[in-house]
């Protein structure tokens, strides 16, 4: 049985770090270092005051400690881990883009009035949920040990759950659409001979490469091999010569033979280059 630490290292990047985000915003709310107010989704505020952090923080706040709180976590957990080693295994950057997505079609859809909600974080958690019964639809699943169902109806339980816990139906809709908009849009579509114009853009590509986590199969860019580095540069050997340049001399001696000597070999670490005469003058 593995320790808590080993699960946590055994997690995948990208559910890693979007779970540990909303659970230290979520603690972070109880240290009183921030008022939950200033990373709400607010258009005004974005727009006279230019508070453009507000349409990113608005996710990572799942509300205050409690079961609902809880139960987000244990999707990330859960669904979104299925999602990263299942179906997006090795393309990390697509995964990424399935959430920037999502989190773009909510902000649009919070621009109508009544469906407009100050944190989206919910929302964002639901979608994970609606993508996993769309990639999993024939897989098994047990609602409390009472009900088994496939994981294409997983949502809609979840969805009458909700109802009949008397929590709010909103963030869970509104994830659903975001998730449809998604599956169809990047899957769905192009499958039936469309036009994938909602593949996973350049930057994103660029932004997992320099983050160096996670792989991308046929990545556009490589990835940053020297992301964490903090000197860069070449290294040389104490004769002057580096690596590769030893070996491209290695290489022409074992062209021209054993017998035969580089004019230039011989003159490395010599202070003076010049031709020997005899005392004599011959």
């Amino acid at each position: 049985m593995s320790t808590p630490l080993e699960y946590y290292r055994s997690l995948p990047p990208v559910s890693k770090t979007y779970g540990v985000a909303c659970l230290m915003t979520t603690f972070a709310f109880y240290l009183r270092p921030y008022n939950p107010e200033n990373i709400a989704l607010d258009y005004g505020l974005v727009i006279k005051r230019f508070q453009v952090w507000r349409l990113v923080t608005n996710f990572f706040f799942l509300g205050p400690f409690s079961l609902p709180f809880a139960f987000d976590l244990f999707i990330i957990a859960k669904y979104g881990v299925s999602l990263e080693r299942g179906p997006f295994d090795k393309r990390t950057a697509d995964y990424v883009w399935m959430l920037i997505f999502g989190a773009l079609s909510l902000l649009v859809i919070s621009v109508v009035p009544f469906l407009w909600s100050p944190w989206m974080g919910s929302s964002l958690v639901f979608m994970i949920v609606y993508v996993w019964g769309r990639e999993f639809p024939n897989a098994r699943i047990s609602i409390y040990g009472l009900v088994s169902l496939k994981g294409f109806y997983l949502p809609w339980a979840m969805l009458a759950l909700d109802l009949l816990f008397g929590n709010p139906l909103k963030p869970s809709i509104l994830g659903m659409v975001a998730g449809h908009l998604y599956y169809f849009l990047t899957v769905l579509y192009p499958l039936s001979g469309g036009k994938d114009i909602f593949k996973t853009p350049l930057w994103v590509h660029k932004i997992v490469a320099y983050w160096g986590e996670g792989t991308q199969m046929n990545a556009p860019v490589k990835s940053e091999p020297y992301a964490g580095v903090v000197f860069r540069g070449r290294s040389f050997k104490l004769r002057g010569k580096t690596a590769g340049q030893a070996q491209t001399s290695t290489s022409a001696q074992a062209q021209t033979g054993p017998n035969l000597q580089q004019p230039g070999n011989q003159a490395d670490g010599v202070a003076f280059r010049g031709r020997s005469y005899r005392l004599n003058g011959n």
